[in-house]
């Protein structure tokens, strides 16, 4: 709260306002909110006045609601949304004396003299003209407008009227009575916020299931229907952390409110002007917005995202940019990620009716072909030449393709284009070949020449150029084949030179290590030794120590183990993954270089005799582990799947901070599809179900195995060992007969006794809500079913206490298999 003087308290206090941040605590006719005040909640929670998007500069102003206390703007509301002020100096927001609107008047670009640009616009028959309404900003961010003979009766509320964001205690659906739908819609562009392409809304048809819309007319997205207790395509683990969602129908509405479990969590879910819902939660510790989940998962899922002609690229910066040939539309909605634009070509066809038409086609390879609307399948065409030849025919063709001997040609603007990758597992994609001018098909060829950076092989020229272009299209391919070399051989010597890989030979690393001397450590493919290798660093010599995994007995699965490890870890950094520094490879020998980890795995820190980590260190290796495997799945490029997280697979520095190892067995999976079906791999005990059933697996495999090394450092025991009346060490009542750990653990924590789960070598010496959430945490992670395990991302929230967790079921799969065995 802002520093006040005693006559300003005095003052408020003989207006009988309640203390806010510089503001009246409450709207009304003879009390409007002007120019720069703002109206603050009780709590001083949100803020309620008037705002200029970040970054803007053109002095457009809003109506619109912001948390107070985060730092940055973050608004939840806006008002005036498409009738933006052109100035704050006569601006109100008031409740009108005639019929109790509460309404903002002010300037605009068409009127220099206050009018109303914004209104609750309540019926005739709610309000008595005239009446002392009054209008107020609650600490849950919903604005309301009450009844000035009757307080506690609201006659309107943002919360009825949802903007792009959804806060906890809003709702989304449909008012049976007048009609209005409460939608999500997203902002036009980063400093626009202005009703964009993007539509979050109930199905129209009545049934509970909600579809995310592009232009109010395709839809992209649906959540499946409701279940009972969530959503048919939503993690349940999704709603039960974080707050609980619940759809109502009655016959005056159907609904979908969120209630947090724990009011001190700050969530927002925001349909963003991507086209994607993301949930964020505030962590006050790092004083950011987190993400906790998007739908659709993947950006490139959101229909028409990059306008007409745009290409959807995950593996570019922004997702969207334009085919060779292209520009944006406007430049200066696409540097605000407005790309509703789309493209258009640099030099536009040239296509008279009489047939001599010398425009040709540029190859864009590999791309999921645009949507039907404007597919025409030309059956008379045998051959690409001819189906080439049917475009060209029409002026209002755009692009072709011919695959499996049927031809299809699209007239008018392309929408919904995507690059695609190997193994993307999209089947309807081909080479598209889309249609430029001889003028633009020939500066691209210019400019490839001259810049040496085109990827794009120009193909299709029409009849009347191709003799005349054959020989300099080859020409040309094989100049750039042969810098592509030169540049591919300058990149690797540069990584040689420094900040990536190094390539050490057989000799180097034996001198290294004493000959292979100091064993370390050892598994499946190979040991690891001690060694100290000499670098140099600004003219002098320093000494470094690495472990040198030394692997053995290759045969194609070992070899294949030695690819992916150096392919995976070569590519990433993490403070919570052990750094790869560089390998050998000669014609019998394969060995990886890491950094050296003093304490070795947790497994011998945990586990040996006489051994006992504080809870201290035990919670901050469950942090650091959940942290590495988060970005593992959902930083990188493509999602990484480590196939066999054990205690073994975790090592520890010298200040104990835990560094995920050993990613021979890892798993890469291209961010178009959320799964692969691979041969089992992993250690027996950490398998999650989905692994022993021979069905495909995704990232929630490593949760699941991260659920049950959090069991073994909460317990400081092995999971794969049974209880029995010898593990009840003093009395305390733990373990008892011959139950498997885990399924009595979850017992417990489902009765409430956590405190009996915890080694009984910390002597209770834990922080107790920490232990909850742990365990808490880890039953959830080893649910039977993936929809029902947390993600990483949510395990990091919760294990942070920025989410709360509620109490989780015992795991089936793991009862059935004790009876088994």
């Amino acid at each position: 709260m802002s520093l006040m003087t005693m006559a300003t308290l005095m003052a408020l206090a003989c207006l009988c306002l309640a203390p806010a941040v510089g503001a009246p605590a409450t709207v009304s006719a003879r009390r409007p909110l002007r120019d720069n005040d703002t109206l603050v909640s009780a709590q001083g929670k949100f803020e309620l006045g008037l705002f200029t998007p970040a970054g803007s500069s053109d002095g457009r102003f809003y109506l619109g609601i912001w948390y107070k206390n985060i730092p940055g703007q973050t608004v939840v509301w806006v008002g005036n949304r498409a009738s933006p002020l052109s100035g704050v100096a006569s601006a109100e927001l008031r409740v009108s004396a005639e019929d109790g609107n509460l309404e903002l008047v002010g300037p605009t670009a068409a009127s220099a003299s206050p009018v109303p640009v914004w209104s609750s616009n309540l019926s005739s028959s709610s309000s008595t003209p005239g009446s002392n309404n009054t209008a107020e900003i609650r600490d849950n961010g919903n604005l309301v407008l009450l009844d000035g003979g009757n307080t506690s009766k609201v006659l309107w509320q943002s919360f009825d009227h949802p903007t792009d964001t959804l806060i906890p205690g809003a709702w989304l659906g449909e008012n049976k009575l007048t009609g209005e739908y409460q939608v999500l819609t997203s902002w036009r562009s980063a400093q626009d916020p202005a009703p964009g392409m993007f539509t979050d809304t109930v199905d129209p048809n009545g049934t509970s299931e909600f579809f995310y819309m592009w232009n109010q007319s395709r839809t992209y997205w649906r959540s499946g229907v409701w279940t009972g207790r969530f959503f048919a395509t939503m993690p349940e683990a999704t709603r039960n952390i974080l707050f609980n969602q619940t759809y109502v129908e009655t016959p005056t509405y159907r609904r979908v409110s969120n209630a947090l479990y724990n009011n001190a969590t700050i969530t927002r879910l925001v349909l963003e002007l991507t086209g994607q819902t993301k949930q964020y939660t505030w962590v006050p510790a790092s004083q950011n917005w987190q993400l906790f989940w998007a739908a659709p998962t993947v950006q490139c899922d959101v229909y028409a995202l990059c306008g007409a002609f745009g290409v959807c690229d995950l593996s570019s910066q922004p997702s969207c940019r334009c085919p060779p040939g292209f520009a944006p539309a406007s430049e200066g909605d696409w540097t605000l990620s407005d790309w509703s634009g789309g493209c258009r070509r640099s030099v536009p066809l040239w296509c008279p009716h009489n047939g001599s038409t010398t425009d040709g086609f540029l190859t864009l390879p590999n791309v999921k072909l645009p949507n039907d609307s404007d597919l025409l399948a030309v059956g008379a065409a045998q051959s690409k030449a001819e189906c080439e030849s049917a475009c060209q025919n029409s002026c209002s063709c755009e692009a072709y393709t011919f695959s499996a001997g049927r031809c299809a040609v699209w007239h008018g603007e392309l929408r919904n284009l995507q690059q695609l990758y190997a193994d993307s597992g999209v089947s309807r994609s081909s080479d598209l070949y889309l249609r430029l001018s001889a003028i633009g098909l020939r500066d691209l060829h210019s400019s490839g020449r001259k810049g040496g950076r085109s990827s794009w092989l120009v193909r299709g020229m029409t009849l009347l150029g191709v003799v005349a272009l054959c020989a300099s299209v080859i020409l040309a391919w094989r100049i750039l084949v042969a810098r592509r070399r030169r540049r591919l051989v300058h990149m690797a010597n540069e990584k040689d030179k420094g900040s990536s890989l190094t390539v050490y030979s057989y000799g180097e690393l034996q001198a290294a290590t004493n000959n292979f001397s100091e064993r370390l450590g050892g598994g499946g493919f190979g040991s690891v030794y001690r060694g100290v290798l000499k670098q140099q660093k600004g003219g002098n010599t320093t000494q470094v120590q690495v472990a040198v995994k030394k692997l053995e007995s290759l045969g194609r699965q070992g070899d294949k183990q030695f690819r992916t490890e150096v392919s995976t870890l070569g590519l990433i950094q993490h403070v919570n993954l052990v750094r790869l520094l560089g390998f050998c490879s000669s014609s019998n020998e394969k060995m990886l270089v890491y950094e050296y980890m003093p304490r070795g795995s947790l497994d011998r820190y945990l586990f040996r005799a006489g051994a006992c980590p504080s809870w201290r260190d035990r919670y901050c290796i469950m942090i650091g582990v959940a942290r590495g495997l988060a970005y593992l799945h959902h930083g990188c490029r493509e999602c990484i799947i480590h196939c066999d997280i054990k205690p073994e697979n975790i090592l520890l520095d010298e200040d104990m901070s835990p560094r995920i190892a050993d990613f021979g067995m890892a798993k890469l999976v291209g961010r178009d599809f959320s799964r692969a079906l691979t041969t089992m791999r992993g250690t027996i005990g950490y398998l999650a179900p989905e692994w022993i059933s021979g069905q495909p697996i995704s990232a929630k495999a490593d949760v699941y195995s991260f659920g049950m090394v959090l069991f073994e450092l909460i317990s400081g025991r092995r999971n794969s060992e049974r209880c029995s009346e010898v593990d009840d060490v003093a009395g305390t009542g733990r373990c008892g007969s011959s139950a498997f750990f885990p399924v009595w653990a979850a017992g417990k924590v489902l009765e409430g006794e956590v405190g009996t789960v915890a080694d009984p070598r910390l002597r209770n010496d834990v922080v107790p809500e920490e232990l909850e959430r742990a365990c808490r945490v880890a039953c959830w992670c080893i649910q039977d079913e993936e929809a029902h395990r947390m993600t990483m991302a949510q395990v990091v929230h919760a294990l942070e206490g920025t989410i709360h967790v509620h109490t989780p079921p015992v795991p089936r799969a793991l009862q059935n298999l004790v009876k088994l065995t």
